[in-house]
């Protein structure tokens, strides 16, 4: 068995490496008490920083050239006058003396713009004191960063998307449009079919007897203008030219209300009576009993097919 030796320092230490301990040689040490806690971890030693100065100038001076200010344009100076304390009446705090909490985004901010304003301020008489321009002339082209082919690309890439987006949106009303096309047609259908359910109860009820009216045959002249609206609709035109042409040419052709009215001599006139005729013997009817064919006559409208059984 491998003997296990005390170190006041570290605890113990074995001849050989701890990994080669086995199970029950780490049982037998830890019953007499000869492991400890924190053997197994690591203890590294602080490290300690280094400041050296001779060596930082030592490489300063080896990668710093004297070239001139114009060359180099850099400039080291304190942040511009507080415009915004000096409006408010607060006092102002004297240079590199004023205390920016890192913590505050907003101040922080500020403090990098009037150090930034404090440098351009300085730094153009500086400019134009060696004629260097500071505005672009009116004149100037710059280069772009990209290609005339990679913006050719872009530009055929941005017009089929827009393309695509334009068929997209007519797709679109399209559809709009036939569900509101299908929508209507549906409510025509049952208009129709309301009407025709109207009509053929209609004829149900004067075939059984129940009514004598014919009321629903004169439903498509119910809805033309009757009385002086049809006349002002007809007389609002007038005559066209070629009929007043004619008119003149030939004559109004005669007075022609009234010529159907019964006179005297008419009245008297019996020699065209018939009685037959006048007894209801002669003549032709439609239907059962001397009443209207009403099948017939909706036949004839198209309304129900003449073999359809009412």
């Amino acid at each position: 068995m491998v003997e296990i030796v005390e170190d006041p320092q570290m605890g113990f230490e074995s001849e050989e490496d701890d990994d080669e301990l086995s199970d029950g040689e780490l049982q037998e040490a830890f019953a007499k008490g000869l492991l400890k806690p924190g053997l197994n971890v690591p203890q590294l030693e602080p490290t300690k920083a280094v400041n050296n100065v001779e060596g930082l100038k030592k490489c300063l001076a080896e990668f710093k050239k004297n070239l001139p200010w114009a060359e180099r344009l850099d400039l080291t100076n304190y942040p511009a006058a507080d415009i915004v304390a000096k409006a408010e009446g607060r006092a102002q705090q004297p240079e590199g003396g004023e205390d920016v909490s890192a913590e505050d985004d907003f101040q922080r901010e500020m403090y990098f713009y009037r150090q930034a304003q404090a440098t351009v301020l300085a730094a153009l008489p500086k400019l134009h004191k060696f004629k260097i321009p500071t505005k672009r002339p009116e004149d100037y082209f710059a280069e772009m960063a990209k290609t005339d082919q990679h913006m050719q690309k872009i530009r055929k890439k941005l017009l089929l998307k827009q393309a695509a987006m334009e068929k997209s949106e007519k797709a679109k009303k399209l559809r709009e449009q036939r569900k509101y096309g299908k929508k209507v047609q549906t409510q025509v259908i049952q208009n129709r079919q309301k009407q025709k359910k109207a009509m053929l109860s209609a004829v149900k009820k004067y075939q059984k007897g129940m009514t004598d009216k014919l009321d629903f045959l004169e439903g498509d002249q119910d809805q033309r203008p009757k009385g002086s609206a049809a006349k002002k609709q007809i007389n609002k035109k007038g005559p066209n030219s070629k009929k007043k042409y004619k008119d003149k040419k030939f004559g109004f052709g005669g007075k022609k209300k009234g010529s159907k009215w019964n006179t005297k001599d008419s009245h008297d006139d019996v020699s065209g009576f018939k009685a037959k005729m006048a007894h209801g013997k002669g003549g032709k009817h439609f239907g059962k009993g001397g009443k209207t064919n009403v099948s017939f006559i909706l036949f004839l409208k198209g309304i129900v097919h003449p073999k359809m059984k009412m």
